[in-house]
Order: C-alpha cells, then structure tokens, then sequence
C-alpha cells in the first residue's frame, strides 16, 4: 500500500493533513482529513467563575474571537437568568455583524480566493495573498478595506480590536455613544460599494469554474441553522435542521440541543464528528455555515442581500456543492454590511439601558462545597462558520463545573473528511498526482473555512489517535493507537 500525504493543508486556521492511500493497482482505497491539534478549552473553563467566561473564550481564537465572546455571555446570561435588555443585545448582534465582516472578507479574498482568483494549478508559491496583491492591487486593497470595517466596529462596541471584552452577564458594560455612532455609520456605509465591487470580481469565477464546483467533495446532507421564522439569523432563535432536499426534519429550542445532537470520536482525528442523534451515524451526518444559513433561510431582510439570495437560490436551489459556500459567504457579507447600517441608524442603539443586573446574590464557595445546587446555561449563535453551542454548568457559587462546546468546524468535520474521500477516489488513479490535483483536495476543506483551534477540545485520555510508522521507503510497517 502506497500512500499521498499533503501536509499542511494551507489557507485555513490551525493544522491538517490530507492522507490518500492506494492499493497496488494505484486505485484509493482510502482517503482522510486529519485534525492534529489538542486546544483543550472544555477543560481549561473547569474551576473558573462563569462570569470569567466571555473573557477567556475569546482566547479560543484570534478570528472568531468575537463569536465565542458573544455566545458565552449569552450562556452566561442563561446561568443567571438574566434578560439583557433590547439595546445590550442590538449591541451584540453588532459586534458579531463586525466579526463577519471582517471574517468573511479575509476567507474569501485572501484564503479560498487565491484559488479561483489565481486558478487551482497556478504556482502554489503564488496561489496566496500575495499572488492577489501582485496580480490584481485593486483587489486586495478593496478587500483590506472591507475587513477593517469588521475589525472598526470591534474596536468601538467591544472595546477591542482583538478579543473584545464589554459582553458580559445580563449584557453589555460599554455605550455606544451618538459621537461612537456618527463616526462609525460612514465608515460601514462604504461598506455597500466595497462588497459590490467584490461580487462583480467573483461572480464570473463561479462560472469559470462550474466543474470544479461540481466534482469537488461530493457529499448530500442535512443542513442545520438557527431561524426567525424563515429569515437569515445570526444571533437568536431556535435551530431548525431540513434534509438534502430542502424539506423541514425539526425545528427545537436550543437548550434542548443536547436530545438532537451527539458526537461521535474517529480514530484519524482529534475534532469530534456531531450528527444528528435522532437519525445516527453516519447517516445523520448535517452541515452548518453560510450554505446550510441559505439553504434554510425563506428571506433575507436586507435590500440587496435579498437580491443576492434571489439570483442563488435560483441558481443552485437547495445547495450541496461544498464551493459554493465560497458564494454565500458574499451574500452574507452584504447582509452583515446591511444589517449593520440598520443598527447604527437605530436610535436605540445609544441607549444607555444595556445590561440587567443580578438580583440575587450567588452562594459563597464555602456554602457551595456543601449544596448540591447547579445551575446550567446554554448559549447558541450562527458564527461565521456556522451554528456555536457554549453549555456551562455550575454549582451554586457560580464556578464552572463542566463545559460543552460544539462548534461549526467540527460539525462540518464529517463532509470535509468524506468529500476529500469521494474526490480522491474519483480523481487519483496511480501515485503520480499533480500540484493542481492535491489542491483540489485543499479546496474541498478551505471551502468550509474550517477553524481547527476552535473545533479540538479533547484532551489525551478521552480519545485515541491512529498512529502509522512507515519505513526509509514509505513501506507502512506498524499501526497502532495511541
């Protein structure tokens, strides 16, 4: 047995390989996606005060910094039964707006782009950033501008530009005040034309490569999301999970998450594989992220993003190409761009009504050592890469107990590791495989902007790790656990 290995899989956040093994025909007779990586967060949270939570979760992450702040304060909030006032939360739903902004614009542009800018056999030494800079300046400089719009409205409502901090129990501790407001609304206004000048770059690419968005990792899911009664939403809701087809499976309140989805540990990897328990796996295997937002949402309530949404589901109906997330993460940028217009023209957003304070106070740790009183709070939020589960519990004094986090990456874990096996399959024939063909299977996972850092949470003890020793010729001469 022979093996391909491409090592790193570059463009995304964290570390990946790709193994392809062929039989001694050159046919694959498997191929993975493996995640190496411990992060360990679930444990690092144990012992901590919960309202230390949204400071440390940023932590997780230097890009999705924003998404963790936001949902931990919501599980926060849950822990104490605190309801943030309407402006504390139009105050998060912007600074989460921010991270999408700035989120969505560097993937595209900067890590998925380079690959439909430059093309997938082009000189991988410039198939990157700077291959955008040099072929096309304009570009690069537009999409840099869009993302510090994002990267603007973290600095002002969270506090900080990288791991914002003024999310906490029962809201927000900063204002925005009409002065914050006035000189942010312009700046995000430019947004709009920003984004039209990007889509008018990236819309002929997704005819230029019409195969590529066909073959590339082949794979028919469940999709799962939050929802607002049938539009696009990011901060609040239930989750409703529909089939390959589009149609409706359920829909249920996401303090209930834990009776409708389960994970399940693989040898190859160290992410964890969700699915859906009620149907098992692999056969409850499900997608979150722009494509499964689009694929579920009936509306968009933004003008332009509403047309954008119209010309794709047009197009593509209820979507199953993993590249076409590339597309939805457009409309969703103009979306978040709209949206966030919305907000800052909302008188409301100046309010100075922006947290609830706690009425009751918590138990001494003394007394707690001696109760067995919990509390449990569950936080859920659409992160730019899809659907994000924070579930604390306590005991009485507020120090966390036990924590569960499942985020997107890792319930896209699946369709990534079997799109990269069907494409091997259907692409590899012998060992001699190009620069452009082990790309290809890059873009299979750079297609779902995958944030590993996030997504690995086990730690050793709690799963086991697939170990192969290969001789000075490649020869696989031992397999074991570890």
């Amino acid at each position: 047995m022979k093996q391909i290995e491409i090592s790193p899989v570059s463009r995304i956040e964290g570390h990946a390989k790709i193994t392809v093994q062929l039989d001694d025909a050159g046919n694959v007779s498997d191929a993975h996606f493996h995640v190496m990586e411990i992060r360990g967060f679930e444990k690092f949270l144990e012992g901590a005060a919960v309202e230390e939570a949204p400071r440390i979760t940023p932590r997780i992450c230097g890009v999705c910094q924003t998404a963790h702040h936001v949902v931990s304060a919501k599980a926060t909030d849950a822990v104490f039964g605190l309801e943030p006032p309407e402006t504390g939360k139009k105050l998060r739903e912007l600074s989460l707006l921010g991270q999408y902004i700035h989120s969505h614009a560097l993937h595209f542009y900067f890590l998925g782009g380079p690959d439909l800018v430059l093309g997938p056999d082009s000189d991988p030494a410039e198939r990157n950033v700077v291959g955008i800079i040099k072929k096309n300046p304009d570009l690069a400089k537009m999409a840099i501008k869009t993302r510090k719009i994002g990267q603007e409205i973290t600095t002002v409502v969270g506090g900080k530009p990288i791991h914002p901090v003024t999310s906490i129990p029962g809201g927000q501790s900063k204002v925005l005040t009409s002065g914050e407001r006035d000189a942010l609304l312009p700046k995000v206004q430019e947004g709009i034309g920003l984004v039209e000048t990007g889509l008018e770059v990236a819309k002929p690419l997704f005819e230029t490569y019409a195969n590529e968005i066909e073959s590339l990792g082949p794979v028919e899911t469940y999709f799962g999301s939050l929802t607002n009664g049938g539009a696009l939403e990011l901060y609040d809701g239930p989750m409703k999970i529909i089939d390959k087809n589009g149609g409706a499976v359920t829909e249920f309140d996401t303090v209930n998450y834990l009776d409708y989805i389960e994970e399940k540990v693989q040898p190859w990897s160290y992410m964890k594989f969700p699915y859906l328990k009620q149907i098992g796996f692999p056969e409850g295997n499900y997608r979150v992220g722009p494509l499964a937002r689009l694929n579920i949402a009936d509306s968009v309530n933004t003008e332009r993003a509403s047309a954008l949404f119209g010309e794709f589901k047009d197009n593509f109906g209820t979507a199953q190409n993993p590249l076409l997330y590339h597309y939805a993460r457009l409309v969703e940028l103009m979306y978040c761009v709209e949206r966030s217009i919305q907000l800052l023209e909302d008188d409301s957003i100046t309010s100075t009504d922006i947290r609830t304070d706690l009425s009751e106070p918590l138990m001494s740790t003394a007394d707690a050592k001696n109760s067995d009183e919990k509390m449990r709070g569950v936080g859920v939020i659409e992160a730019p890469r899809g659907t994000l589960f924070h579930d604390y519990e306590t005991d009485g004094a507020g120090i966390i107990q036990k924590a569960n986090l499942i985020v997107a990456s890792g319930q896209n874990n699946l369709s990534m590791d079997i799109g990269v096996r069907e494409t091997a399959k259907a692409m590899i024939k012998g060992d001699e495989v190009s620069e452009g063909l082990k790309n290809r299977l890059e873009m299979i996972v750079r297609a779902y902007d995958p944030c590993l850092s996030c997504a690995t949470h086990m730690i050793n003890g709690e799963s086991s790790m697939l170990l192969d020793i290969h001789d000075s010729d490649g020869s696989l001469i031992k397999r074991q656990l570890i």
